[in-house]
Protein backbone atom coordinates (compact mmCIF):
# COMPACT_ATOMS: atom_id res chain seq x y z
CA UNK A 1 0.00 0.00 0.00
CA UNK A 2 1.14 3.39 -0.88
CA UNK A 3 -0.10 6.59 1.15
CA UNK A 4 0.29 9.83 -1.42
CA UNK A 5 0.04 13.74 -0.27
CA UNK A 6 0.93 16.74 -1.45
CA UNK A 7 2.26 19.59 1.11
CA UNK A 8 3.95 23.32 1.05
CA UNK A 9 7.40 23.07 2.58
CA UNK A 10 6.28 24.16 5.91
CA UNK A 11 3.80 21.48 6.43
CA UNK A 12 1.04 23.20 4.59
CA UNK A 13 -1.44 20.78 3.33
CA UNK A 14 -4.72 22.87 2.68
CA UNK A 15 -6.00 24.68 1.58
CA UNK A 16 -4.33 23.66 -1.59
CA UNK A 17 -5.54 26.22 -4.14
CA UNK A 18 -2.67 28.75 -3.44
CA UNK A 19 0.21 26.44 -3.77
CA UNK A 20 -0.91 23.31 -5.60
CA UNK A 21 -1.06 23.08 -9.57
CA UNK A 22 -2.08 20.39 -11.26
CA UNK A 23 -0.68 20.74 -14.61
CA UNK A 24 3.03 20.44 -13.48
CA UNK A 25 4.44 18.03 -15.53
CA UNK A 26 6.31 16.12 -12.81
CA UNK A 27 3.26 15.83 -10.74
CA UNK A 28 1.13 14.61 -13.45
CA UNK A 29 4.25 11.93 -14.59
CA UNK A 30 4.03 11.14 -10.83
CA UNK A 31 0.64 10.77 -10.31
CA UNK A 32 0.17 8.35 -14.07
CA UNK A 33 2.35 6.25 -12.30
CA UNK A 34 0.87 6.14 -8.88
CA UNK A 35 -2.78 5.44 -10.66
CA UNK A 36 -2.78 3.89 -13.61
CA UNK A 37 -0.37 1.70 -11.03
CA UNK A 38 -3.29 0.82 -8.93
CA UNK A 39 -5.83 -1.82 -8.02
CA UNK A 40 -7.84 0.18 -5.85
CA UNK A 41 -7.59 3.45 -4.20
CA UNK A 42 -8.38 3.93 0.37
CA UNK A 43 -9.65 7.02 1.51
CA UNK A 44 -10.76 8.44 4.67
CA UNK A 45 -13.71 10.65 5.46
CA UNK A 46 -12.78 14.23 4.30
CA UNK A 47 -10.54 12.49 1.01
CA UNK A 48 -13.30 10.93 0.07
CA UNK A 49 -16.13 13.37 0.21
CA UNK A 50 -13.51 15.96 -1.47
CA UNK A 51 -12.27 13.64 -4.48
CA UNK A 52 -16.42 12.54 -5.08
CA UNK A 53 -17.15 15.91 -5.29
CA UNK A 54 -14.39 16.90 -7.91
CA UNK A 55 -13.26 13.55 -9.86
CA UNK A 56 -16.82 12.48 -11.44
CA UNK A 57 -16.76 15.82 -13.13
CA UNK A 58 -13.26 15.46 -14.65
CA UNK A 59 -12.05 14.80 -18.08
CA UNK A 60 -8.75 14.45 -19.62
CA UNK A 61 -6.20 13.43 -22.43
CA UNK A 62 -4.50 11.14 -20.64
CA UNK A 63 -7.49 9.09 -19.41
CA UNK A 64 -5.92 9.67 -15.52
CA UNK A 65 -9.80 10.72 -14.73
CA UNK A 66 -11.59 8.07 -16.14
CA UNK A 67 -8.68 5.40 -14.92
CA UNK A 68 -9.29 7.11 -11.46
CA UNK A 69 -13.26 7.10 -11.32
CA UNK A 70 -13.23 3.67 -11.95
CA UNK A 71 -11.03 2.28 -9.63
CA UNK A 72 -12.78 0.59 -6.64
CA UNK A 73 -12.64 3.11 -3.75
CA UNK A 74 -12.98 2.01 0.10
CA UNK A 75 -13.64 4.41 2.92
CA UNK A 76 -12.64 3.97 6.67
CA UNK A 77 -15.40 6.16 8.50
CA UNK A 78 -16.98 5.85 11.81
CA UNK A 79 -19.69 8.78 10.64
CA UNK A 80 -20.34 7.92 6.91
CA UNK A 81 -23.31 6.00 6.80
CA UNK A 82 -23.38 3.27 3.29
CA UNK A 83 -24.37 2.23 0.52
CA UNK A 84 -21.84 5.17 -0.46
CA UNK A 85 -21.62 6.76 -4.54
CA UNK A 86 -18.56 6.45 -6.71
CA UNK A 87 -17.66 3.10 -6.48
CA UNK A 88 -17.35 3.27 -2.80
CA UNK A 89 -17.67 0.86 -0.29
CA UNK A 90 -17.71 1.72 3.48
CA UNK A 91 -15.47 -0.19 5.41
CA UNK A 92 -17.26 -1.22 8.52
CA UNK A 93 -15.82 -2.36 11.86
CA UNK A 94 -12.05 -2.39 12.05
CA UNK A 95 -10.21 -0.55 9.48
CA UNK A 96 -6.95 -2.75 10.36
CA UNK A 97 -8.54 -5.64 9.55
CA UNK A 98 -10.27 -5.02 6.75
CA UNK A 99 -7.32 -2.87 5.37
CA UNK A 100 -5.19 -6.40 5.53
CA UNK A 101 -8.21 -8.44 3.64
CA UNK A 102 -7.74 -5.64 0.85
CA UNK A 103 -4.07 -6.19 0.47
CA UNK A 104 -5.17 -9.94 0.21
CA UNK A 105 -7.21 -8.95 -2.49
CA UNK A 106 -5.84 -6.11 -4.54
CA UNK A 107 -1.79 -6.12 -5.55
CA UNK A 108 -1.70 -2.33 -5.68
CA UNK A 109 -3.39 0.02 -2.67
CA UNK A 110 -3.05 3.87 -3.11
CA UNK A 111 -4.47 6.13 -0.17
CA UNK A 112 -4.67 10.15 -1.06
CA UNK A 113 -4.11 11.89 2.61
CA UNK A 114 -2.70 12.19 5.78
CA UNK A 115 -4.85 12.20 8.53
CA UNK A 116 -5.84 9.51 11.58
CA UNK A 117 -6.08 6.86 8.62
CA UNK A 118 -2.69 7.46 7.26
CA UNK A 119 -1.11 7.27 10.99
CA UNK A 120 -3.37 4.04 11.82
CA UNK A 121 -2.33 2.55 8.55
CA UNK A 122 1.56 3.14 9.24
CA UNK A 123 1.35 1.74 12.95
CA UNK A 124 -0.32 -1.29 11.90
CA UNK A 125 2.60 -1.60 9.43
CA UNK A 126 0.48 -2.09 6.43
CA UNK A 127 1.88 0.69 4.47
CA UNK A 128 4.74 0.01 2.29
CA UNK A 129 5.84 3.42 0.84
CA UNK A 130 4.87 6.94 1.73
CA UNK A 131 5.07 9.68 -1.48
CA UNK A 132 4.97 12.73 -0.47
CA UNK A 133 5.24 16.38 -2.97
CA UNK A 134 6.87 19.14 -1.58
CA UNK A 135 5.60 22.48 -3.07
CA UNK A 136 8.06 25.71 -2.83
CA UNK A 137 5.66 27.43 -1.17
CA UNK A 138 5.49 28.80 2.27
CA UNK A 139 1.88 29.10 3.20
CA UNK A 140 2.33 29.65 7.08
CA UNK A 141 -0.72 28.00 9.65
CA UNK A 142 0.61 24.22 9.40
CA UNK A 143 -1.69 22.34 11.22
CA UNK A 144 -0.37 19.06 11.95
CA UNK A 145 -2.23 15.77 10.70
CA UNK A 146 -0.04 12.73 10.03
CA UNK A 147 0.29 11.99 13.83
CA UNK A 148 1.24 8.21 14.56
CA UNK A 149 1.38 6.68 18.44
CA UNK A 150 4.59 6.31 18.49
CA UNK A 151 7.61 7.93 16.07
CA UNK A 152 8.02 6.33 12.88
CA UNK A 153 11.76 5.69 11.38
CA UNK A 154 11.64 6.22 7.13
CA UNK A 155 13.99 4.95 4.92
CA UNK A 156 14.63 7.61 2.08
CA UNK A 157 13.59 5.38 -1.75
CA UNK A 158 14.29 8.03 -3.88
CA UNK A 159 13.59 11.93 -4.52
CA UNK A 160 13.30 14.01 -7.77
CA UNK A 161 13.09 17.42 -8.19
CA UNK A 162 10.90 19.48 -10.69
CA UNK A 163 11.57 22.53 -13.22
CA UNK A 164 8.93 24.08 -11.14
CA UNK A 165 10.75 23.11 -7.65
CA UNK A 166 8.36 20.83 -6.50
CA UNK A 167 10.51 18.05 -4.85
CA UNK A 168 8.98 14.57 -4.63
CA UNK A 169 9.88 12.20 -2.00
CA UNK A 170 9.41 8.44 -1.64
CA UNK A 171 10.36 6.72 1.44
CA UNK A 172 9.36 3.23 3.20
CA UNK A 173 8.81 2.69 6.97
CA UNK A 174 11.56 1.17 8.72
CA UNK A 175 10.73 -1.90 11.01
CA UNK A 176 11.37 -1.85 14.55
Amino acid sequence: MTISFEMTLDGVFDPMEPWFDPDDPGVQRASDELVFGADAVLLGRESYEFFREYWPAQTDDRGFAAHYNALPKYVASTTLQGPLDWNSTLIAGDVVEAVRRLRDQYESIISHGYGQLAATLIEAGLVDEVHVDIHPFLAGEANVRLIPAQPVGLRLLGVEAYESGIISAKYAPTSG
